[in-house]
C-alpha cells in the first residue's frame, strides 16, 4: 500500500510516484521517525506498550489506544476513532517502546489518551477514504470563490477530509481575525458536511503544502522540523551574512529555519574576537576595521588612503587596544599573517563515455548555414546572368541587336523571312530553359 500522508491528498499510490509509497519524495517520507529499538529483542514476559502513535495527512500525528492488541506494522492502515464522531484513517508511524519516549517528549500522559484503534483498513475503507482525498481539491477551490465572492481577507491553503466524508478542516492564514461565520453557513449548504476552520501560521503552511528550497532540497518543515524556533536578524549578523530578505526569507516569507543550525557554534568562536574593535591607534595613523573571519581568528584593518587590507592575528589586536587604553601608540600593526594562496588547479576531463564534443550541435549548424548561403549565391547568379536579353541561354544561339538600329515597320522578329510553320514545338524543345512572358513571342535563331 501506498504512502498516503502526501500533503497532495491522494498519497503516493501507483497512480502518482510509480514507487508504491518507497520513493523519498513529495512527503513520503515526511516526519519520519527510525525506529532504533527494532532490531532489540524484549523479554518474553514483556508485555507490548499499548499506545501506537498514528500519522495523518500533512505534519499531524496523534496517539491512540490498542486496547484489542491487534498486531501492527509501521506504514499500515487501520481505521481509528475520530474526535467529534464517526472514524478516520491514518498510517502507523511508531509501535512499542518509541512511543512511551515519544510522549514524554511531547509531554502527554497516559490517562490523556483515550480515543482507540479499530480495525485494520479493509479495502473498502481504503476506496472510501481516497475518493474523499479526491474530493480535497475541488472543495478547495470552491471554498476560495466563496470567500472571494463575501470579501473576506483570508486565504484558504489546504483541506482535510476525514475518512468517512462526515467532516472537512479547512485551514487558513490571515494577517488578523477574520469573521467567518457568513461563510461557514454558505460552505455547509453547498458541500453538506461538518466544517471545522482553523488558522494557522505562514511556516504552517509551508510545512503542509511543502516545496523545494534555495539548497535544492525539500523543506525541512516538511520532511522532519517538528518545532518552530523564532529567528531573529541578529542570527543573520552573527554569521557576517548580508541582510538580504531576499535571500535569508524563506518559501514562508519568514526568515530562514536553518540560520539557526550553525549560530551556536558561531557563538562558541565570537567568545574570542575581541568586541568594540572598530579602529587601532598607531603613530602610522588609525587602522580601520573591515572584515573578521571567525574560524581562522584573524581580523583584516586598513590604513585611510590605502586599498590593502592587512590581516592581524586576534591575540596582537588585544595587544594593540590595551596599549591605546594605556594611551601608548604602537609604530604599526606589527605582525602580519602571510595567507597562502593555492594555485588554481586545471583539471583535464577525458571523453570516457564515448560522447562528442559540447559544441557538436553548434558545428552542424554552422555547417547547415554555409551550405544555404551557398545555395543562396547561386540562386542570385543564375537570375543574375538570365536577367540580360543578348546573353545567350544555353544551347539556344541568339543574334545580338546593332546598337542605334531598329527594324523597320516596327516588327521585332529579327528574321522576317522566316517561316513560322518551319519552327520547332516549343513543348518538345530540350534546350528550352525559359516560359513566354506577357504573350511574346520568341524566335529562335538556328
Amino acid at each position: 500500500m501506498g504512502c498516503g500522508s502526501c500533503s497532495t491528498g491522494g498519497g503516493c499510490s501507483p497512480a502518482g510516484c510509480k514507487s508504491n509509497g518507497s520513493c523519498l519524495t513529495n512527503g513520503c517520507s515526511k516526519l519520519d521517525v527510525y525506529d532504533w529499538l527494532s532490531h532489540m529483542d524484549m523479554p518474553t514476559n514483556y508485555k507490548p506498550f499499548s499506545i501506537v502513535e498514528i500519522k495523518f495527512k500533512g505534519s499531524r500525528k496523534e496517539f491512540y489506544l490498542n486496547n484489542d492488541n491487534i498486531y501492527l506494522e509501521n506504514g499500515e492502515l487501520v481505521v481509528v476513532e475520530a474526535t467529534t464522531g464517526g472514524y478516520d484513517l491514518g498510517h502507523v508511524s511508531i509501535t512499542g517502546e518509541l512511543v512511551r519516549m515519544q510522549m514524554t517528549k511531547r509531554r502527554v500522559k497516559e490517562a490523556d489518551v483515550t480515543k482507540k484503534i479499530y480495525r485494520k483498513a479493509t479495502p473498502a475503507d481504503v476506496d472510501k477514504w481516497k475518493a474523499a482525498k479526491d474530493m480535497e481539491w475541488e472543495t478547495m477551490h470552491a471554498a476560495r470563490k466563496l470567500a472571494l465572492t463575501l470579501n473576506l481577507s483570508m486565504k484558504i491553503s489546504d483541506v482535510d477530509y476525514q475518512a468517512d466524508k462526515t467532516k472537512a478542516t479547512f485551514y487558513y492564514t490571515a494577517e488578523g481575525r477574520v469573521d467567518f461565520r457568513e461563510l461557514i453557513k454558505k460552505m455547509a449548504e453547498t458541500f453538506r458536511i461538518r466544517i471545522e476552520m482553523r488558522q494557522i501560521g505562514m511556516r504552517q503552511e509551508a510545512s503542509r503544502l511543502g516545496g523545494i528550497g534555495s539548497c535544492g532540497r525539500e523543506l525541512c518543515c516538511s520532511t522532519w522540523l517538528t518545532d518552530f524556533k523564532t529567528v531573529s536578524t541578529s542570527a543573520a549578523r552573527y554569521q557576517n551574512l548580508s541582510l538580504n530578505t531576499l535571500k535569508l526569507a524563506g518559501q514562508c516569507g519568514k526568515l530562514k529555519c536553518c540560520l539557526n543550525y550553525e549560530l551556536d557554534t558561531y557563538m562558541d568562536a565570537l567568545k574570542h574576537i575581541p568586541d568594540n574593535v572598530n579602529y587601532l591607534k598607531t603613530e602610522k595613523g588609525e587602522a580601520r576595521l573591515q572584515k573578521t573571519d571567525i574560524f581562522k581568528k584573524l581580523m583584516w584593518f586598513s590604513y585611510p588612503r590605502e586599498e590593502s587590507w592587512i590581516p592581524i592575528p586576534i591575540y596582537r589586536v588585544k595587544e594593540i587596544q590595551q596599549m591605546n587604553k594605556e594611551g601608548k601608540l604602537p609604530e604599526d600593526l606589527g605582525e602580519v599573517v602571510e595567507i597562502e594562496t593555492k594555485p588554481v588547479k586545471i583539471l583535464d576531463y577525458e571523453n570516457v563515455v564515448g560522447q562528442d564534443s559540447l559544441t557538436r550541435l553548434d558545428e552542424r549548424s554552422r555547417s547547415k548555414n554555409k551550405n544555404k548561403n551557398r545555395n543562396k549565391n547561386k540562386k542570385q547568379n543564375v537570375q543574375s546572368s538570365a536577367a540580360p536579353n543578348n546573353v545567350p541561354r544555353q544551347g539556344i544561339a541568339v543574334q545580338p541587336k546593332p546598337q542605334g538600329q531598329k527594324p523597320e515597320g516596327g516588327n521585332t522578329n529579327p528574321n522576317p523571312n522566316k517561316n513560322r510553320n518551319n519552327r520547332p514545338n516549343r513543348n518538345n524543345n530540350p534546350n528550352r530553359t525559359g516560359g513566354n512572358k506577357g504573350g511574346q513571342q520568341d524566335n529562335d535563331k538556328q
